[in-house]
């Protein structure tokens, strides 16, 4: 009874699976041997698939065929989409995937050929490209949408048997193959729609609006259809070529320079959105270098030619800098630009050098042009090395066009920068300048024109007491030093020392005067140069009052004591005093030259004399006392009558003292006409051996116009 029992259950529980899998599998039960044990269930398919219904396949593809209309109709389906997804897989379970896979495409393939009628029959083929451009994009968006819901109700044949088979194209790609083959490879519908799409890209490139979403979906749909190429983006080039090319003729000659690069600028901007909006991103490359090419490339020369010089002259760095940008996107642009930037440079550089009007302010319209090409190379042109090397490639060729020249003026605008009074910048400033003229210094070849000149005026600087700052010629003494090396200051830094050294003789040079027996009312003070520091001055005898005489003898007695077998001699040249003059007006003090003192103290012994006799009297040479009663008597502070009256000293006229003389300073400096200089006058090397300057106690006049000079 017990085995019977357990061979009921064995076969009911066998039932029971069999009809839980739908005829799909068996299963058996094995127990093992032993009364209680454990039972292993093994599950094993059936060895023949159930058939299908006789006509399920035919009654099943009506309702697929069914819905597939419906979702082309745009109609309702009358069946549940998952029954009809089931549907399909079941028909694919069965091995029916191949006939499917056919039948679909031809129910796909013949309503698309249904649809273009709509694009060839009246009245649809007489709309206007717009109105034809939205009718393609409906029929697009509806061909897209359908093929879409089509594809989720066949996705089970798509994932299997489309997958499995390499050459067949899947129900999306056969959906786009069977639009470009019966819609869009249509030569009247291709041709109508390009020609469509071009023009309203034309209509916008003119200032009108379009609708933007349109034309990218049609293009997306050539793109996607893998006829964007040859049939769109040829023609769109060509036509963007033609029109460009027919743009810049017009505009070059319409337009000035900053106009037209801004113009430019904003077409290519206008060319770049398009392609983020509508465009397929492998047009950018061909048509930015098409608009490039038309608007840029073909103008380069004529551009630069007609406005460049404009653009720096009037230091438009906004442009300048458009320019650049511009240029630096076209084949041999920036080459280009170089060229005529380094042509610009030298051109305008040679005429500030070259033009000898232009001599007064030569300098610092030099330092200014550079400033202002500084600015450009780094605003404008990046930094861009090429441009920098070819600026300073530029200024040493025009600097030196003018030999010497530019040295000397340099030379004499550190002079003005160095001088004492020089109010026009801090410590700070200077310093900026001196390293800004020494920019300019590098440039010129003439480096031994500048030694000589600025010699000549630091000495002037160091004797007369007129240097702004110690620290500022030291400083500059240190930029030249480190430009020209130690040799070239080696004999500037010497003429500090002596300067030093001076000092410290004249301390002691006081010192000795104070034990004399008899103490002179004027001041002396002397400057011990070494031979071969100072510029060369030519040797010049003048007859000096006694008084100067005494006092040069007891510092040479002095000075010999301390220093034998070393020669001292006299240079006048430089020397300077201070006098008292007692006018209509009243007191005054001049401060003159020495020349200047040996003229004026002979009105203490006269009245009026001739240019003849002041020569004869003081042993001034001819030409230099010219010079002397030329700025004594024809100056701003005329304290001597020149008669006849002039601008010029001419042998014959005759000089008297200025008693109507008026002022507004009290102390008056009437400086001495220099010999106009030239390199020939600075680099003959005469041994100097001493300078001194005078101080005289005063310069008066008395009542019946004869002068005294006062001890």
């Amino acid at each position: 009874m017990a085995e019977d029992t357990r061979q009921d259950k064995r076969a009911s529980f066998s039932a029971i699976t069999e009809h839980s899998t739908n005829g799909m599998a068996r299963t058996s039960s094995v127990a093992s041997g032993k009364s209680g044990a454990s039972k292993k269930l093994v599950i094993k398919n059936f060895k023949d698939r159930p058939k299908l219904a006789e006509n399920y396949t035919e009654d099943t593809w009506l309702k697929l065929r069914d819905a597939v209309g419906a979702i082309q109709n745009s109609t309702s389906i009358k069946y549940n989409l998952e029954e009809l997804y089931q549907a399909v897989e079941n028909l694919c379970s069965y091995k029916v995937s191949p006939t499917l896979y056919k039948q679909l495409r031809q129910v796909c393939e013949d309503h698309v050929q249904a649809q273009i009628h709509q694009f060839r029959e009246y009245p649809f083929f007489s709309l206007d490209n717009l109105s034809f451009l939205k009718r393609m994009n409906r029929c697009w968006q509806d061909h897209c949408r359908q093929t879409i819901m089509i594809r989720s109700i066949f996705l089970f044949l798509d994932r299997t048997y489309v997958l499995q088979n390499s050459l067949l194209p899947s129900i999306w790609d056969t959906g786009l193959e069977l639009f470009r083959t019966h819609i869009v490879s249509d030569s009247a519908v291709q041709k109508r729609t390009v020609e469509g799409i071009l023009e309203q890209i034309e209509l916008e490139r003119n200032g009108e609006t379009v609708d933007r979403s349109l034309l990218r979906s049609l293009l997306g749909m050539l793109s996607d259809l893998q006829v964007y190429k040859d049939s769109f983006e040829e023609r769109f080039l060509t036509e963007t070529n033609r029109l460009y090319a027919a743009e810049g003729q017009r505009l070059m000659q319409e337009r000035d320079v900053p106009e037209y690069l801004h113009h430019v600028s904003r077409r290519l901007e206008e060319e770049n959105d398009r392609i983020v909006s509508y465009l397929d991103q492998s047009t950018q490359k061909p048509l930015i270098s098409c608009v490039e090419k038309q608007l840029l490339g073909e103008h380069m020369t004529a551009i630069l030619q007609k406005g460049l010089s404009t653009l720096l002259d009037e230091n438009r760095v906004t442009e300048l800098a458009l320019l650049y940008q511009l240029f630096s996107k076209v084949k041999g642009g920036l080459p280009t630009l170089l060229q005529f930037w380094r042509d610009y440079i030298k051109s305008f550089g040679g005429e500030i050098v070259c033009t000898p009007e232009k001599d007064k302010d030569m300098v610092q319209e030099l330092l200014d042009f550079k400033d202002k090409m500084d600015n450009v190379a780094q605003t404008c042109f990046t930094r861009n090395e090429s441009f920098i090397n070819a600026m300073k490639e530029a200024f040493e060729t025009f600097i030196n066009k003018r030999p010497n020249k530019p040295a000397e003026l340099i030379a004499k605008y550190v002079d003005s920068k160095l001088r004492a009074g020089n109010k026009e910048a801090t410590e700070e400033e200077l310093e900026r300048i001196l390293d800004k003229i020494m920019i300019i210094f590098r440039f010129i070849h003439g480096k031994d024109v500048f030694e000589a000149f600025y010699k000549k005026d630091l000495a002037k600087r160091l004797l007369v007491g007129k240097s702004a700052s110690v620290d500022a010629e030291k400083s500059m003494l240190s930029k030249l030093k480190h430009e020209c090396g130690a040799a070239f200051t080696s004999k500037l830094e010497g003429m500090f020392k002596d300067m030093e050294l001076s000092k410290d003789i004249m301390i002691q040079f006081k010192q000795y005067m104070q034990n004399q027996s008899e103490p002179s009312n004027i001041e002396l003070t002397v400057n011990i140069l070494t031979m071969g520091y100072w510029p060369s001055y030519t040797p010049m005898e003048v007859h000096l009052p006694t008084e100067m005489v005494k006092l040069q003898e007891v510092f040479k007695l002095f000075y010999l004591g301390k220093h034998s077998g070393r020669k001292l001699q006299w240079q006048p040249t430089l020397g300077h005093a201070v006098l008292k003059a007692e006018f209509k007006e009243g007191k005054k003090e001049v401060q003159v030259s020495l020349f200047q003192t040996l003229v004026l103290l002979m009105f203490n012994e006269g009245e009026e004399f001739s240019m003849e006799e002041i020569r004869t009297a003081t042993g001034i040479e001819e030409g230099e006392l010219r010079r002397t009663l030329q700025s004594l008597a024809c100056g701003k502070a005329r304290v001597l009558n020149k008669n006849p009256r002039g601008k010029d000293v001419e042998d014959g006229d005759r000089f008297n003292f200025n008693n109507d003389f008026k002022h507004k300073l009290f102390r008056i400096k009437i400086n001495q006409i220099q010999m106009k200089e030239t390199v020939k006058t600075l680099t003959r090397f005469l041994v100097l051996l001493s300078h001194r300057c005078f101080t005289v106690s005063s310069f008066t006049t008395q009542k019946d116009s004869s002068c005294s000079f006062l001890n």
